[in-house]
């Protein structure tokens, strides 16, 4: 497949890796600090992307390009015939602080890719085709987070408007300043009656598919997700003048349950992880014994039973250790996300297309959130990872350009395979 002009030379085909590495870059220059891609939800950077993003929309055939109450940028493929469902493909265009350029991104461009690709071999499908750049996936600036694709799921919350950020700005605020046609979020929501599924091409932010060599994977589903912190109280005093044996140190106490968290991850092989990320002490000084310290807690699983049963044993582990080295302590566990499977047919369909380019079908989890999740329980999802190298949220993460070219084409494979079985 190939663009050209009379009496010119071929141009790539859209879904040549080049051609979206290309534009990668090109959006990369959207940042609000110069030198690093960073692109908070809102602001100046995300708002000359949007329009970056829109203006490749309709150069790829997209039709009805518009900001939705969110600040999503979303644009329609007409289908073949009146009263057709849809099918959604998108990602984020929002960023973490200094990071890669491909996190989020390259799910949107693929997707734009994958219909210029089918504007121009002139083919309509028997389902229309939308393309969805998701405003705030990251959950930086604000306090709530994926708010974009929970108000296309229906389940968007009003109180997230209120969410101030570190300047004292509301949600509510930038997305007015941002053109935002805020008291529309109602709009957002699709019918699930008249829609296919949600599908997202993403790096994959992890070593699974660089190590099998393989340079795509068919994702399982999105991990649940419990986190808190723990605390723990005991008495702290001079270092010096405190015998070791009546010491009630909140800090060595941590430690053991720190060393239990990653025990308990351990127990269950690849199928759950607990970490630890952050310590506090209190009142921390060299020549002072802990008298309170608090740390935090991340399990994850594809199963929420598991997950669950693990959180439990934490606990359990957490108590006996309090108990035993004289110390109080308490687990808070303040936010719970369910596991999002990915839908089974897409999911098998995604399979089909990755084999059909003569490349090993691996099957992963996501340990990371996506948009996706939302979808879960509301429509059809499912997810194709790229390999990527040097996790991600970094400046270092990276996808070779013909990994993302081979996406790009599985994309647009399964485009042609799900009209197909319709």
């Amino acid at each position: 497949m190939s663009r050209s002009a009379p009496g010119s030379a071929p141009l790539p085909s859209p879904l040549d890796g080049e051609v979206i590495v290309s534009r990668l870059k090109e959006l990369a220059a959207c940042t609000d600090v110069p030198g690093e891609m960073t692109r908070l939800t809102l602001t100046p950077a995300h708002k000359r992307a949007a329009a970056q993003v829109s203006f490749w929309m309709r150069e790829a055939g997209l039709a009805q390009v518009h900001m939705d109450a969110t600040g999503s940028i979303v644009g329609r493929y007409a289908a073949d015939r009146a009263n057709a469902k849809t099918l959604v493909l998108g990602s984020h265009i929002d960023t973490v602080r200094n990071a890669g350029i491909y996190d989020g991104n390259l799910g949107v461009l693929t997707a734009i890719a994958a219909v210029e690709a089918l504007k121009q071999q002139g083919i309509r499908l028997p389902f229309a085709i939308e393309v969805t750049a998701f405003a705030d996936e990251e959950g930086v600036r604000f306090l709530s987070t994926l708010t974009s694709s929970k108000a296309m799921a229906g389940i968007f919350d009003p109180k997230s408007l209120e969410d101030v950020d570190a300047h004292g700005i509301s949600r509510m605020e930038a997305l007015r300043s941002f053109g935002a046609p805020v008291d529309r979020v109602a709009d957002c929501r699709r019918d699930p009656a008249e829609t296919l599924g949600y599908v997202e091409v993403h790096i994959e932010q992890g070593p699974v598919l660089e190590a099998a060599g393989a340079p795509l994977g068919i994702v399982t589903g999105i991990a649940g997700a419990s986190r808190g912190h723990v605390r723990i109280r005991g008495e702290a005093g001079h270092s010096g003048t405190l015998p070791m044996a009546m010491r009630h140190d909140a800090l060595t106490a941590a430690a053991e349950m720190i060393l239990a968290v990653e025990a308990r991850g351990h127990a269950d092989g690849k199928e759950l992880v607990a970490t630890v990320g952050t310590l506090l002490i209190a009142g921390s000084a060299v020549n002072v014994v802990p008298g309170e310290v608090q740390f935090s807690l991340d399990v994850r699983a594809l199963s929420d039973e598991l997950r669950i049963r693990a959180v439990a044993d934490i606990r359990a582990a957490v108590a006996d250790i309090a108990e035993r080295r004289g110390v109080k302590a308490s687990v808070d566990i303040g936010h719970e996300v369910p596991a999002a499977p990915c839908h089974g047919p897409l999911k098998e369909r995604m399979a089909k297309v990755v084999e059909g380019l003569q490349l090993p079908v691996v099957r992963l989890p996501s340990g990371a959130g996506h948009d996706a999740m939302v979808f879960r329980g509301v429509m059809p999802m499912a997810m194709l990872f790229v390999r990527s190298e040097n996790g991600s949220h970094n400046p270092r993460e990276y996808a070779a350009p013909a990994d993302i070219g081979l996406a790009a084409e599985a994309l647009y494979a399964f485009l042609l395979k799900t009209a197909e079985e319709m």
